[in-house]
């Protein structure tokens, strides 16, 4: 039967992510919309997204911040393009994105002295043997597998190299380490709910310094210029944005970090996000048929809660059934408008992905587990009857 408690909202996407509760189009009234994003006002604004966004994140007063292009991913490319180079590389992947950056090292900049430490969904890899000598390009968490780094203690404090650090879903979600890291990025349209295609660039002093005084040896686009003569380009982290941003998603973006000081800052985003895993938590620890795609409880991500289906009916199917399956019941729960975009990433393992990040209700997600039941015994009846 149909469990009878809804969700009052269904969206538990990965990205873009749910708006703050109580948003509506009014929030956008104050943008600065019909003028240049270069005029007094439009760099104001800009600014506000950058100093804001330090404050909120607890971010060290040295470093800098940029609005960037291309969203999360823009600016995992501007740091490597225009960081990598001068030492070895140490990359960690273990998952879609983290891949993708080893490909871009390693086919696009085509370094040679890289090493890769790769682990399957589900697992991290280990850690201990990253170098303290050689830069380093991770995920703190990953967006399509649940699994995150439990905290930054494998990261020595003597280290040589730089830690580059995509941080779009732990950003305003998780505690970042800033000491032990030099870059760290992240996107608007995560943990705050904000607009897509803006991404966030921030630099320690020692990334400056490398900045400053190293020259890649490969051509670098415009787009991803952060310096002018040998300095940094100290303009584009006061809100000179390389290209033209949208000055609607800027007012979105104001307005989420607003909410977030209103509400309590970091430590109470943190706890909301940690609250929505709770939940599912508590659902696992009664299902018979779902699980955790991350293995160690203490790498379990409190954003992208990736699920895989345990059910011995189900892990008996060929590879294509299960895949199948598992998206009827994805399409079961957008179908009753109690979750939208539930489904696994499509080169996860098959299963379900909840965003639990701070914009979601605890509430909303503990209505939503009783329709994972009801979801599921409807896919795998339907799937039974037709075998």
């Amino acid at each position: 039967m149909l469990p009878t408690v809804r969700p009052k909202t269904p969206l538990f996407s990965s990205g873009p992510c749910a708006k703050r509760p109580g948003w509506s189009l009014a929030a956008l009234n104050g943008a600065v919309v019909g003028r240049s994003h270069r005029s007094k006002p439009g760099k104001a604004r800009l600014a506000e997204v950058i100093d804001r966004s330090k404050a909120v994140l607890g971010m060290p007063a040295d470093w800098r911040v940029a609005v960037v292009p291309g969203s999360d991913t823009g600016a995992v490319e501007m740091a490597m393009w225009s960081l990598l180079g001068a030492r070895g590389v140490d990359l960690l992947a273990w998952e879609s994105f983290g891949k993708d950056w080893v490909t871009d090292v390693v086919k696009q900049l085509k370094l040679t002295d890289v090493r890769e430490f790769k682990a399957d969904y589900g697992l991290l890899p280990d850690l201990t043997p990253v170098s303290p000598d050689r830069d380093v390009v991770f995920t703190w968490n990953g967006t399509t597998s649940g699994v995150r780094v439990p905290d930054g203690d494998w990261i020595a404090d003597d280290r040589q190299g730089l830690l580059i650090c995509d941080a779009t879903s732990a950003a305003f979600a998780m505690e970042l380490p800033w000491e032990k890291l030099d870059v760290v990025t992240w996107s608007w349209q995560k943990v705050l709910g904000g607009e897509a295609a803006h991404g966030m660039l921030a630099l320690s002093p020692r990334a400056v310094a490398r900045l400053e005084s190293h020259k890649p040896p490969w051509p670098m686009p415009k787009i991803f210029r952060l310096t002018k003569d040998g300095k940094i380009a100290e303009g584009i982290f006061r809100g000179e944005t390389i290209n033209t941003p949208s000055m609607l998603c800027v007012e979105d973006a104001v307005d989420g970090l607003k909410w977030a000081e209103d509400i309590g800052g970091l430590p109470a985003l943190i706890e909301r996000s940690e609250a929505n895993l709770a939940v599912v938590e508590a659902w696992i620890g009664e299902s018979d048929w779902a699980d955790f795609l991350a293995l160690d409880p203490t790498a379990r991500s409190c954003t992208s809660i990736c699920l895989k289906i345990v059910d011995p009916w189900f892990t008996a199917l060929p590879a294509d059934r299960q895949a199948a399956v598992a998206k009827q019941v994805a399409d079961l729960l957008e179908k009753e408008g109690v979750a939208f975009d539930a489904g696994a990433y499509r080169d996860a393992p098959p299963g379900l992905r909840l965003w639990g990040g701070a914009t979601v209700e605890a509430s909303d997600m503990e209505a939503l587990m009783p329709w994972l039941d009801w979801a599921w015994a409807s896919a795998r009846s339907a799937a039974a009857k037709a075998a």
